[in-house]
């Protein structure tokens, strides 16, 4: 190494004893020049090749996001499928589900038409009931309670007291009764005989249950004598269990003496209907 830079130093005084010192300078000048110029080139050339790798990893960047576009395109067509085929099936149940709705809206019409007939025809059976058996009399009361039509007949206008045989008088009542009745061939007549609580014991009869039972039968005979379909009657005593008023004087006790006659639609053959509809309703047949 030494012996080169020997060498060279012998070139240079060589070199600077062959030229002058104007054209010395000159090249060395040139030199410089060259110099500056390859270090410029240098420096860009670095700058490009970091752009370069700056741009490679943008494109590796991008290439990722439009891996990722795709994949979340795809998806959502994907998706698109799929709602549409909910939408399709959404459509069908909600038809399915209209179309079950009409059936029970029909079926509570049905319901309700025949709810509100038998009440129209338990109107008319009261303007009936009153107009033959006579409101104005204040031992005889008409009156409608939950549906179901109640004749209540003062117990001194049917049975002398103490006693389970129905009057003469009571007969002719009875039979303004039994012509409604008659008139009504798909309604029942449940006679219910009530007595106060003073106790009863005369043979045969034991006690006010006893009496209550026999009058109401007592009721339904002559009812039956009156052509009423005996298939259509009922009869019910009660004792003195379900007063009218407290049993604490002889006006309350003779309020409480009474016998109703309840005029109601064949309640088996009504309540079946209304059960078997509803069974419908809950099975959504």
């Amino acid at each position: 190494m030494k012996k080169l830079m020997s060498v060279g130093v012998c070139f240079m005084l060589l070199l600077a004893s062959c030229v002058s010192k104007k054209d010395y300078l000159a090249l060395e000048a040139k030199q410089q020049e060259t110099q500056d110029l390859l270090n410029s080139a240098t420096v860009k050339l670095n700058k490009c090749l970091s752009d370069e790798a700056a741009a490679n990893a943008r494109v590796e960047t991008m290439k990722d996001q439009l891996a990722d576009l795709r994949k979340a395109n795809q998806d959502l067509i994907d998706t698109k499928g799929n709602l549409t085929t909910l939408t399709q099936k959404g459509a069908e149940n909600l038809e399915k589900s209209l179309e079950s709705l009409k059936e029970k809206d029909l079926k509570i019409s049905r319901l309700q038409d025949a709810l509100n007939k038998k009440d129209s025809v338990t109107l008319a059976l009261v303007s009936s009931l009153k107009k033959e058996v006579g409101i104005d009399d204040p031992d005889i009361n008409v009156n409608v309670e939950k549906g179901v039509v109640f004749i209540s007949i003062a117990d001194k206008l049917l049975f002398k007291s103490g006693s389970y045989n129905v009057t003469d008088k009571a007969k002719e009542v009875l039979g303004k009764v039994a012509t409604v009745i008659n008139g009504k061939p798909n309604f029942e007549a449940m006679v219910e005989s009530h007595t106060d609580n003073v106790s009863y014991s005369k043979p045969p009869l034991l006690d006010n249950w006893d009496l209550s039972v026999k009058r109401a039968t007592a009721v339904v005979r002559v009812l039956e004598e009156l052509k009423v379909n005996p298939a259509k009657l009922i009869a019910a005593g009660r004792s003195y269990h379900v007063p009218l008023v407290a049993n604490d004087t002889a006006e309350n006790r003779a309020k409480n003496r009474r016998t109703r006659i309840i005029v109601l639609p064949k309640i088996d053959e009504f309540y079946e209907m209304i059960e078997e509809e509803m069974k419908n309703l809950s099975e959504g047949n």
